[in-house]
């Protein structure tokens, strides 16, 4: 098993917190963490896909009554929204009783049904994690390259070779438009939503422009709007926000988007290998915002990701923006011989961040200017994650 980033912070908030949400897309590990945790206290798991197990529940505060002295996993929580009701009201009896912490542990693939139900609900009861699938810091031995091509889903990852990942990758795609994508919101037609997930692809790291997307799909803009909400919010598709500062200058206002995980993208464009992909036009960007959400995911929470762009060309890639306030920008560079650029270096002379930084595939640490040092991607994603661990 590979150990998760994520295992020590779910132990601290189930020790801290009555109930908490862990979230994250099918198949990125949610049921095999949450077993693994619950190993240490007797823990009593629930599949709510399962027929038998929601039979259990068919009387759920008489069922939940009688475990109140054990960690109750329940699995695709979102199958079962009228639960949350009744897990306030134990929840509330277990706090008179001196139960406070650590009684229920709540698995979700982001369901919109499950954020409105716990925000309503379980407010100040429920903690939220975020499981993403496996970045750089947890993989140890697997090449770097071998995480970017595949993606971080384990399934793909670790498949014996590269047709049967992409195969699985396919497949995944395929289960989610078909199956999960309807359980979530309204009913889209599935060939429409694949092919905005395959132009996401093509546009990978771009700025969002919905009137484009709307055009290429032939709907309406509000429409391109509804369907890019649920894909971020069941965590395919990250929103990268522009950084936003009176500083006098025209800024760009327009969010990059992109999915987040590279496999899929590759997936999505039926790039099989590595050699495939250094051909495809998307390899720049591929590589790009697999930096950027590698950064992100180690941050666990603790750093807010930003890119800054005026009109004038003035841009970083990644702005990190901690919270003491220090903000580190972020060039990211596919070339064993890396230079940032004059829009880089205005941008900083724009914010004063407190760390520059140009990332790139190499393996060496050095100075490139004053102030500017080139890094492997490895190695700055583990002093985010030192930092964040300080925060």
């Amino acid at each position: 098993m590979i150990i998760r980033q994520i295992s020590s912070k779910l132990s601290e908030a189930l020790a801290d917190s009555p109930a908490v949400a862990l979230l994250g897309p099918r198949q990125v590990g949610k049921t095999t963490l949450a077993l693994e945790v619950g190993k240490t206290g007797d823990a009593l798991y629930l599949d709510l896909e399962s027929d038998q197990d929601r039979a259990k529940l068919a009387q759920p505060e008489l069922y939940l009554a009688d475990h109140l002295d054990r960690l109750v996993i329940l699995d695709e929580v979102h199958r079962a929204p009228g639960l949350f009701p009744v897990l306030r009201g134990l929840i509330d009896q277990g706090r008179r009783n001196g139960r406070r912490n650590g009684r229920y542990l709540l698995l979700g693939s982001a369901s919109l049904d499950l954020l409105k139900q716990s925000g309503e609900t379980l407010a100040g009861r429920i903690a939220y994690l975020e499981l993403s699938p496996f970045h750089l810091l947890e993989t140890g031995d697997i090449p770097a390259d071998h995480l970017w091509v595949a993606g971080g889903f384990p399934e793909s990852l670790l498949a014996a070779d590269p047709r049967r990942s992409l195969r699985w990758r396919q497949d995944f795609i395929r289960t989610y438009l078909e199956r999960d994508i309807p359980q979530f919101g309204p009913r889209i037609a599935a060939e429409t939503l694949r092919r905005f997930w395959v132009m996401l692809a093509h546009h990978q790291g771009g700025l969002l422009n919905t009137a484009q997307f709307a055009r290429g799909l032939g709907v309406d803009v509000k429409t391109v709007a509804g369907y890019l909400d649920l894909l971020v919010d069941l965590l395919l598709v990250r929103r990268l926000p522009p950084w936003h500062t009176n500083i006098g200058k025209r800024l760009v206002k327009s969010p990059k988007v992109y999915v987040r995980d590279s496999g899929l993208v590759h997936a999505l464009l039926a790039i099989q290998d590595k050699e495939s992909l250094l051909a495809h036009p998307v390899v720049g960007q591929s590589w790009e915002c697999f930096a950027i959400e590698n950064l992100l995911c180690v941050g666990m929470g603790q750093v807010q990701g930003y890119f800054y762009r005026t009109s004038g060309g003035a841009e970083i890639d990644l702005l990190l923006h901690w919270p003491d306030g220090s903000l580190w920008a972020i060039e990211i560079k596919r070339s064993l011989t890396p230079r940032p650029e004059r829009g880089f270096h205005a941008a900083c002379a724009d914010l004063s961040p407190t760390k520059k930084f140009v990332v790139y595939p190499g393996t060496e640490r050095y100075r490139l200017a004053t102030g500017i040092e080139a890094i492997p991607l490895t190695a700055l994603a583990a002093q985010v994650a030192e930092t964040a661990q300080r925060m």
